[in-house]
């Protein structure tokens, strides 16, 4: 297995990469997502990929952080979500949204996404729903710094207070989220204005 490749980009398109090691010039696949945050050619760059092995070909899938590798790992677990299916679902969402997506069992956001209908969304969340770390997703939406120092604790206060009452977790965060000068309001203030949000 292939963890990451480190190296220079020899060269760059929309759907793929050929990052030089060592004067081996590896293929990798990547989403337009990534693509478009690659840096230029010449640059060095370090790319998590996964190798995917079938009958009639070997390829490549690349991602910039660890993050969407992990995820991305997670959505092929999904019966009939192949590698490809897998890329175009992190290519027009993040990690973070498509957690709290899964969470708050929102299949119509899921579906939007190239190559997913209906069945394959709700598929995705029954199959996912409790692979993913409820404590995690908050903690990223509350910007719970690593090492557990918390950046807006009030925030994730205000997020777990909301959620206890009954909210859909994606519909707490994106109430929270919308709260103007949160970090000079204590946590019931945010409620307050996040209720107002949510009306």
């Amino acid at each position: 297995m292939i963890s990451y490749i480190q190296g220079e980009i020899s060269e760059i398109s929309a759907e793929s990469a050929v990052i030089d090691v060592g004067g081996v010039g590896y293929c990798v696949l990547i989403s337009s997502k990534e693509a478009s945050r690659m840096p230029s050619v010449g640059s060095v760059v370090r790319v998590y990929t996964y190798l995917s092995v079938r009958e009639d070909a070997m390829k490549l899938y690349g991602f910039l952080t660890k993050e969407d590798l992990d995820f991305f790992k997670l959505l092929i677990t999904v019966n009939k979500v192949g590698p490809k299916v897998a890329q175009d679902i992190l290519s027009v969402m993040e990690p973070q949204d498509l957690r709290m997506a899964i969470l708050s069992g929102d299949a119509k956001t899921i579906a939007k996404c190239p190559g997913v209908g209906p069945k394959t969304a709700q598929r995705i969340i029954l199959d996912l729903k409790d692979k993913v770390d409820i404590e995690e997703a908050l903690d990223i939406a509350a910007g719970v710094k690593e090492g557990g120092k918390e950046n807006e604790g009030a925030r994730g206060d205000a997020m777990e207070a909301l959620i206890a009452l009954g909210f859909p977790p994606a519909q707490c965060i994106k109430a929270v989220r919308a709260v103007e000068n949160a970090d000079a309001l204590t946590a019931e203030e945010i409620i307050s204005a996040a209720l107002k949000n949510m009306g």
